[in-house]
């Protein structure tokens, strides 16, 4: 193919590569009060972004980097196109309108992103911030009363375990995305702590559907070991409960799915004071490795 019929390729790539970047930016940084649920499990998946939240490290380093590595290949195979398109298209009035409209469109993308993430408030209150190291720190609480149906169908209730530290969690069982990469992500950071004897609680959001007699099958598909627990009851219990432990959430009456936040909480020892840490378990991270 000729010199003249690869004119605008480089150019035309370069400006599918804005696309793409703006599209997976807006996906992102999407306001949390309007996103419908797949908008979230997809933020959940893509970027490790609990509801309401913003990504987390490693979501950042891809919204940044994919791009910054696109454009790098991009002038790696066709630099000398790219450069020759660009000349070419400035060398244009209705060209330079076009770079000044996509130059002012790039700062008007980067000025309502930092908008967003200023705006942004951790989930609850639930974080203190750490001014020295500029990180969400996990901050303490005062734990709730949490007396429940386990799935052996026994009455739970957590300050039986007073003594030990205790994790809880929140989630349903027809959750397909957050819910169970949440669990994992607890259970294999309990196990990577080497802090087994460390027993997970995990209080349903879901009590029409998560009833008592589908709570060892649920115990069952999250892998659970023996001390672990999967709490439900009756309905005015569990939402009570879930109020107690400022646990937000939006059911939707049609699909019965739940939108909810991903939290994880450490109950210490004398049962009365908790840390309550993000959903993607750094915190958890360091404060196991620390106990």
């Amino acid at each position: 193919m000729s010199e003249r019929a690869h004119r605008g390729v480089a150019l035309a790539a370069l400006g599918a590569i804005g696309l793409v970047t703006v599209a997976w930016w807006a996906l992102a940084l999407y306001p949390a009060a309007t996103a419908p649920e797949w908008v979230s499990r997809t933020r959940l998946a893509c970027f490790g972004a609990a509801p309401g939240g913003l990504p987390n490290a490693g979501g950042w380093i891809l919204l940044v980097g994919e791009p910054i590595g696109m454009v790098a290949m991009l002038v790696a195979v066709w630099g000398d196109a790219l450069r020759r398109d660009l000349k070419a298209l400035a060398g244009r009035a209705s060209g330079r309108m076009v770079l000044g409209a996509a130059a002012g469109a790039f700062l008007w993308g980067v000025v309502a992103a930092a908008s967003v993430v200023l705006r942004a408030t951790p989930d609850d209150g639930a974080f203190a911030v750490n001014q020295a190291k500029g990180a969400l720190a996990p901050a303490a609480i005062a734990a709730a009363p949490l007396a429940l149906t386990d799935q052996s169908g026994q009455s739970f209730d957590l300050a039986h375990l007073s003594g030990a530290p205790v994790l809880v969690t929140f989630a349903f069982a027809h959750c397909e995305t957050m819910c169970p990469t949440l669990v994992r992500d607890v259970l294999r950071t309990r196990r990577e702590a080497q802090r087994d004897d460390i027993p997970l609680v995990i209080v349903t959001v879901d009590p029409w559907r998560d009833v008592p007699a589908r709570l060892s099958s649920i115990a069952t598909a999250w892998s659970l070991a023996p001390g672990d627990r999967v709490l439900s009851g009756a309905i005015d219990q569990v939402n009570q409960v879930l109020d107690d432990w400022n646990i937000a959430r939006r059911r939707d009456p049609v699909t019965g799915d739940v939108v909810h936040a991903l939290v994880v909480v450490l109950v210490n020892s004398d049962g009365r004071t908790a840390t309550r840490v993000d959903a993607n378990v750094d915190g958890l991270r360091t404060i196991l490795a620390g106990l």
